[in-house]
């Protein structure tokens, strides 16, 4: 069997947002072969109140958690913030309000005392843009406010606290920080000045706002003068905080067009057609991700840590017949996004790693970035594994395709 070549040393992975396991996930994890696993600490359930007392059956089960990964020679990654903020914060206007940064700073020393020993690779906030924007700009996604210019201080806010969780767990010693932030080539639905505007604004919004805050400390010079309000001093120096690795969560691009009379934002997102489609509407276009990865490493060069696709997968719902679950989209999906990653490492972008989202499909809180998981509680099918009413797990015929394109790279077969 023919797999995407990588260099000696790729470590492949599986992320979930949220919800880790128990020790029937770890033992499927280890079955996988996969070495790394990115999980998500829950802020909701940790620390309840966000902050001060910590749920003392939280707290077991990620302690638990990290010990049965590393018992089964799996490399935990631990997110800090993927969405979930404690309610009392939300009920105070949560990333609107500045002093919710020292609260996740707090958050960051307390679960980094729990385990940081113990956990090698670390992501304070996940998606800032999309929690930004989505949660406090389009009122999509939790905590579903439409804050107009507000949008701009909850992202800030986000950014920041960022930087302190990076500052924080550097303080703890731990031995690898990044981010895991939510990009995606933006194509303007035609030559039209007025499309390619709109799709430049997007652009400047969703990608360039979090790398040039991340990786030079500044905002993107025509955006910059929003900020000017909520921006205090040393706050980009924080923000700015060196990476070890820069984590990119992929999943399809934008087609953006210019906004028609009476819409209340800017521009317009445009159905991407002519590429086939995941079961969540998004387009299939493994080359974009080609392309956002060799043109930001050349945009970005020196400043520009080893780059991580922290997260890549698709929604699919193949049934499950006779105990087999044949989910073959999936295994295309992912064959072709590792050739683009593939392709992207020979034109000379250094990229150490990859995760395919996710391990399990969900019962619950699956995808917490888009509105219709947000609102009914159910997302996509994006697992490795079925998982039933019960909760009883099969993996599918991905499952078994990715094992066996991680044991190839590990034995040092030809895999292309």
């Amino acid at each position: 069997m023919a797999f995407p070549k990588f260099p000696t040393g790729f470590l492949f992975g599986t992320a979930d947002a949220t919800r880790p396991g128990g020790e029937q996930d770890v033992a499927l994890l280890q079955r996988l072969g996969a070495p790394g696993y990115r999980f998500a600490v829950s802020w909701r359930e940790f620390q309840p109140g966000g902050r001060g007392a910590v749920d003392p059956d939280a707290r077991a089960r990620y302690d638990r958690l990290v010990d049965e990964l590393l018992e089964a020679g799996l490399r935990p990654s631990a997110t800090l913030y993927a969405g979930e903020l404690p309610e009392p914060l939300v009920a105070d206007g949560g990333w609107l309000n500045r002093a919710t940064v020292d609260a996740f700073g707090e958050y960051a020393r307390t679960v980094a005392d729990l385990i940081g020993d113990r956990v090698p690779e670390w992501v304070p906030v996940q998606d800032p843009n999309v929690a930004g924007y989505l949660g406090y700009g389009l009122g999509t996604i939790a905590p579903g406010r439409r804050a107009g210019w507000g949008v701009v201080a909850a992202l800030h806010h986000l950014l920041l606290a960022h930087g302190r969780g990076v500052q924080v767990l550097r303080a703890a010693g731990v031995e690898s920080v990044g981010c895991a932030n939510h990009h995606e080539p933006i194509w303007p639905l035609s030559e039209d000045p007025a499309d390619v505007g709109a799709a430049k604004l997007v652009d400047l919004a969703w990608n360039a706002v979090p790398l040039e805050a991340m990786l030079m400390g500044r905002y993107p010079r025509d955006l910059a003068g929003l900020a000017d309000e909520v921006v205090m001093p040393g706050d980009m120096a924080v923000i700015r905080s060196p990476l070890d690795f820069y984590g990119v969560n992929f999943f399809a691009p934008q087609r953006i067009g210019a906004s028609a009379e009476g819409d209340e934002i800017p521009f317009r997102m445009v159905p991407l057609v002519g590429h086939p489609a995941t079961d969540t509407g998004w387009g299939v276009v493994p080359t974009a991700l080609r392309e956002w990865l060799i043109i930001t490493r050349s945009r970005y060069r020196a400043a520009m840590p080893p780059i991580v696709v922290t997260e890549c997968g698709a929604a699919y719902d193949a049934p499950l017949v006779d105990g087999e679950v044949d989910d073959q989209a999936r295994i295309d999906y992912l064959e072709a996004h590792l050739e683009a990653v593939s392709a992207a490492i020979e034109r000379g972008v250094d990229v150490r790693g990859f995760y395919a989202y996710t391990l399990l499909d969900r019962d619950g809180w699956e995808a917490p970035f888009t509105g219709k998981d947000w609102e009914d509680g159910v997302g996509g099918k994006y697992g490795l594994v079925h998982v039933d009413a019960a909760g009883v797990r099969t993996p599918k015929r991905s499952f078994g395709w990715y094992a066996d394109l991680v044991a190839a790279h590990a034995e040092g077969a030809p895999t292309g």
